[in-house]
């Protein structure tokens, strides 16, 4: 499990250290900074994925998520006796996310080519990786340490055992020295990055995928968009908690069961409701109904991940549904660690009247986020 969460130069994320427990609840009004956060927790997953470089292609670069403000801000700044104005760099130009958990902590710093490399000058480079043990950086806790392209890991009697002096810049030590004779807290971290899933809006218009028969093989895990969304429902039948989703159906739709039909190999989704005298096919459910049983899905997965990442899973759903949505994440919780990115209140009261829940309050000022009474947590930058 994730005890912390840190973000430095990310879009308006300047300086943030987030402290989560097992069920988390990220709210804050349009702005404040919780896609950003989002976001972040996506990047760090593609990290070991080894598509970090590209996933910040896809937003416009490096220059294009950095945050956007000053260095610092000056205190007679914030109490609005002068403008917000730029001053000369002290710091290099850096991008740096981690995490601390149970077992092991993880930070890696993003930065820029220095001097810049021809044609890839804005291509950004890994300046420093660490992972070590505990959730603070300490000399003696590192396991394993990466500088520019030198990668050396700690073995068991202490000394230090180079893996490589010739890493590329633009490459993960997450992907290219995880090893289980060498490093086998970074293989082990690796793969339990790898397994963190993250669900934003499902497709549920007239075309989408889960309207549609799919062919029918097991699946353990809901694809990110829905099309195997009967054969994920049968999986959680034959080989998951049957009666789980059979009474999350019903407290969402009293007097409804869902069934999966097959023709061959083709599965379909059918849902039978009250009065009615034959099943709706899914190309007949509304949108609402469609996306909620993709929610049940998701969520009352045979496989559970270690991080579930939900972005305002109440999207196109009825207010009268979110307090059942909110008790199906409560029970996905108590198999996953749960990140909840949401503001719609039904959902959100849902949620905080459980026990177990970690609200995360966001507040955005002069372009920067934090948290509403920051609550604080230990944590320490390695240095390049």
């Amino acid at each position: 499990m994730l005890n912390a969460l840190a973000i430095a130069g990310y879009r308006s994320l300047r300086d943030l250290v987030v402290p989560l427990d097992r069920l988390n609840l990220v709210t804050g009004p349009n702005g404040s900074g919780k896609s950003n956060l989002y976001r972040a927790l996506r990047l760090l997953a593609d990290i070991a994925q080894g598509r970090a470089i590209a996933s910040l292609a896809r937003e416009g670069g490096l220059p294009s998520v950095l945050w956007a403000g000053p260095e610092r801000f000056a205190r007679s700044v914030k109490q609005g006796q002068y403008p917000v104005q730029g001053t000369a760099r002290r710091h290099p130009v850096s991008l740096r996310l981690g995490f601390a958990g149970n077992e092991f902590s993880y930070a890696i710093d993003l930065g820029l080519p220095n001097p810049p490399a021809g044609a890839f000058g804005h291509d950004p480079e890994v300046k420093r990786e660490c992972v070590w043990t505990g959730p603070v950086l300490r000399p003696s806790s590192v396991l394993v340490d990466r500088r520019g392209g030198l990668v050396k890991a700690r073995e068991p009697h202490g000394e230090w055992a180079i893996l490589t002096i010739q890493l590329a810049a633009f490459d993960s030590m997450m992907t290219h020295c995880a090893d289980p004779r060498h490093t086998p807290e970074l293989l082990m971290l690796r793969e339990e990055m790898r397994s963190w899933r993250f669900y934003d809006h499902f497709r549920t218009d007239a075309a989408a995928p889960a309207r549609l028969p799919q062919i029918g093989t097991y699946t353990p895990v809901l694809s990110h968009d829905g099309a195997d969304l009967a054969a994920a429902l049968q999986t959680i039948r034959q080989i998951g908690d049957g009666d789980a989703l059979d009474a999350a159906v019903a407290d969402a739709f009293p007097g409804s069961a869902v069934t999966v039909q097959s023709s061959g190999a083709w599965f379909e989704v059918e849902m039978a409701q009250h009065g009615l005298l034959r099943p709706l096919g899914a190309a007949e459910l509304s949108d609402g109904t469609l996306r909620y049983l993709l929610w049940i899905a998701a969520l009352l997965t045979p496989r559970p991940p270690g991080l579930l990442v939900l972005n305002e899973p109440e999207t196109s759903l009825h207010p009268d549904l979110l307090p059942a949505l909110g008790r199906l994440i409560a029970h996905a919780a108590k198999h996953s660690q749960v990140v909840v990115v949401s503001h719609a209140p039904p959902l959100v009261d849902a949620l905080q009247a459980l026990p177990e829940c970690h609200p995360i309050a966001l507040e955005k000022s002069f372009g920067e986020t934090s948290m509403i009474g920051d609550q604080g947590a230990a944590w320490k930058w390695p240095e390049r």
